[in-house]
């Protein structure tokens, strides 16, 4: 049985223009030690779509379809309960450190805490545990600095104090949101090392949001491209990359920086701005903004189809290369045989 089961993810959220569909239809699978990506551009769900795993969304979204974490449903269950899950089974690195740690309360104290609440260990073991954590993730001095205040850290050192607490209970899921903005690319390089020895030593599950293809490319094995809520490709990282099957994956390749390109080189953009959620076209989210679009595309909900996966070298996790190389769009034959925009 996998350890998590995502079946048809659909989050409506309010709006002062009405009800808009924030999220659609998305689906996947995750085993122990398995990493699964979330790329696209902001505002197209990635983030929604972790907030869900973990209960946090916002109070009026009404979210439909299905979340198991080994068998047992998550969607409906009391926040008692998801209190009982996150935390503890259930954790999440979020994508702003100053705001996600509490200015009021020593960072001994807040990694501390869901090890007394979870675990019932004692005040004294608990920052003994603390100390250990705060050591694991990097942070100089650890047990002389357990009452100091996240004012007193670096952005980079904060960021490792969140991920200290997100695995202090040892979580069966990781979800992190951007967990290497704005730091230089040396302290990056070693929380991304930290989060995939972590993975091995404990077999945890990993959810990585990142606009870093480099990012993904490098620290996840299984990858969903998601645009305007909804999933447009997916599949095994390398085979993804490799082929690039849906319009909007391809734009995504083209924006990004090349090294040797000229100076002063402009980079080629996506054409149009993302829709706000109510505008999404009822067919294809990628409508509009992509150069092969037809009419039928704005109203005619692409199907998932499975694409042939080449011989690619088989990754260190067997679930991962059982996953399928699926693209959601109405003109992708023609796109793959070369018919111009």
């Amino acid at each position: 049985m996998p350890l998590l089961e995502v079946s048809n993810l659909s989050i409506q959220l309010q709006t002062r223009r009405g009800p808009a569909q924030a999220v659609r239809d998305v689906s996947f699978t995750l085993e122990r030690g398995a990493t699964l990506g979330l790329i696209g551009e902001s505002g197209c769900g990635k983030s929604l779509t972790a907030l869900a795993l973990i209960g946090l969304l916002p109070e009026h979204a009404r979210v439909e379809g299905s979340m198991r974490l080994d068998g047992q449903e998550l969607l409906g269950l009391s926040e008692r309960r998801w209190c009982a899950l996150r935390g503890n089974r259930l954790s999440m690195v979020f994508q702003e450190p100053m705001s996600a740690l509490n200015p009021v309360h020593s960072i001994g104290r807040q990694v501390a805490e869901p090890l007394r609440l979870h675990l019932g260990l004692s005040r004294g073991q608990a920052h003994a545990r603390a100390t250990e954590l705060l050591e694991r993730v990097g942070i100089a001095q650890a047990a002389q600095r357990l009452d100091d205040y996240p004012h007193q850290f670096s952005g980079g050192q904060r960021q490792r104090i969140m991920i200290a607490m997100a695995l202090a209970c040892g979580p069966d899921l990781l979800v992190a949101d951007e967990p290497t903005t704005a730091l230089d690319v040396t302290v990056q390089q070693r929380i991304l090392d930290l989060l995939q020895e972590l993975v091995a030593e404990h077999s945890m599950a990993l959810v990585l949001i990142s606009h870093d293809l480099g990012v993904i490319a490098q620290n996840v094995e299984q990858l969903l491209v998601m645009y305007g809520g909804s999933v447009v490709e997916s599949g095994m990282t390398e085979a993804v990359f490799a082929r690039r099957a849906h319009p909007y994956t391809r734009r995504l390749f083209a924006a990004r920086p090349q090294l040797g390109a000229p100076a002063r080189q402009h980079l080629p953009t996506i054409a149009g701005t993302v829709p706000e959620l109510v505008d999404i076209p009822a067919g294809c989210p990628f409508a509009g903004r992509c150069g092969y679009t037809k009419e039928y595309c704005y109203v005619e909900r692409p199907q998932p189809r499975m694409l042939q996966v080449p011989s690619l070298p088989a990754p260190a996790s067997l679930a991962s290369w059982r996953q399928p190389h699926v693209v959601r769009c109405l003109r992708d034959e023609a796109i793959a045989a070369g018919e111009s925009a």
